[in-house]
């Protein structure tokens, strides 16, 4: 019996912010899973900043979402049909790629089924222990290797990686964290609820002069989610031997023409620091370790975990649209 449903396509390249005319939602018909295959009813989907550079249709590390095709993106659903030959029985909680959709006909070695983490939600295996909290993990720890008693100052820190970052930092030893966000309430957030030991909202000024007042004697880490003013005040504030793990810039993503390049890159010769892009793909060898250590913070009550919740597929352009705006603070999901 096939199933009715329905999903989100990209109708049109955006050029510059993206609009809800560059988005349709149609609907649709699945067939009965075949072979291998798993029908998932979803429970949950992601809307994430890298989701905007895959609707150009440029070169980069992943292939750019088709036209006239359903989006892409972390998703947890429900198996309420299984094909001859699949082992994962219907009932179960699965993490899948297949989002932007109320069903996906998904293979069944392309699921993930959740592991159980107390006090955990579906949701939560998009943010805190799914591909968010491994991008702070992996990025604060190992890229930035966060030493007990360094300074780190995150931008973007209101956000689903840039509210984690801040956490496990202060877990992780560290002995100043410092956050920008993009307003007086997310300011708020950052120092009352998860504790960083000082933030300012980066519209308040220059951000140098933001930054040096909240990071007086400089930074070591700088966890990178914004790129444009934001990196050029954390080069001029990093101390010697710093440290930067770039994560993202979505200052520029919306940008029709390519945005100027910090103007003080020559501080990275005279206080030797290092600067790395880093793509949480790479860094799949510390699942593991994540999941062990971050979880436990999690089922500990240790972590703050912020969700900002959409409900339903007819509010998921809105939520992406509303993320790339700043309107989220933590994790922008989408529930069903």
């Amino acid at each position: 019996m096939s199933t009715q449903t329905r999903e989100i396509h990209l109708a049109a390249r955006p050029h510059g912010t993206p609009t809800p005319d560059d988005f349709r939602l149609v609907e649709t018909t699945l067939p009965d899973p075949g072979p291998g295959q798993l029908l998932v009813r979803n429970r949950a989907m992601s809307v994430d900043p890298y989701m905007r550079g895959r609707m150009n249709d440029s070169k980069s590390y992943v292939a750019p979402f088709r036209l006239d095709a359903p989006l892409e993106g972390g998703a947890v659903g429900e198996v309420v049909a299984a094909g001859p030959d699949t082992t994962v029985e219907v009932g179960t909680l699965v993490l899948h790629n297949l989002g932007w959709r109320e069903h996906a006909l998904v293979a069944a070695d392309a699921v993930q089924p959740l592991r159980e983490v107390p006090g955990a939600s579906p949701s939560h295996y998009l943010g805190v222990l799914g591909m968010p909290g491994l991008t702070a993990y992996a990025g604060l720890f190992r890229v930035g290797a966060l030493q007990a008693g360094e300074t780190v100052f995150v931008s973007g820190a209101a956000g689903a990686v840039g509210s984690l970052v801040g956490q496990f930092a202060r877990l992780g030893g560290a002995g100043r964290v410092v956050g920008s966000a993009g307003s007086a309430e997310k300011v708020a957030f950052l120092t009352d609820e998860l504790h960083f030991d000082a933030a300012f909202d980066y519209h308040d000024g220059p951000v140098r002069d933001r930054l040096r007042e909240a990071a007086p004697d400089g930074i070591d880490v700088y966890f990178d989610n914004v790129g444009g003013e934001q990196l050029e005040a954390a080069i001029g504030a990093l101390r010697l031997r710093g440290r930067g793990a770039l994560c993202g810039a979505i200052s520029a993503y919306n940008a029709t023409e390519p945005p100027p390049g910090p103007r003080n890159l020559g501080l990275m010769v005279s206080n030797r620091l290092r600067l790395e892009g880093f793509l949480v793909g790479d860094h799949r060898d510390l699942q593991g370790e994540f999941a062990e250590r971050v979880g436990g913070w999690f089922a500990a009550g240790d972590l703050v975990v912020r969700e900002t919740v959409r409900e339903g597929l007819d509010s998921a352009v809105g939520a992406f649209l509303g993320l790339l705006a700043g309107e989220n603070t933590g994790k922008m999901v989408v529930t069903f």
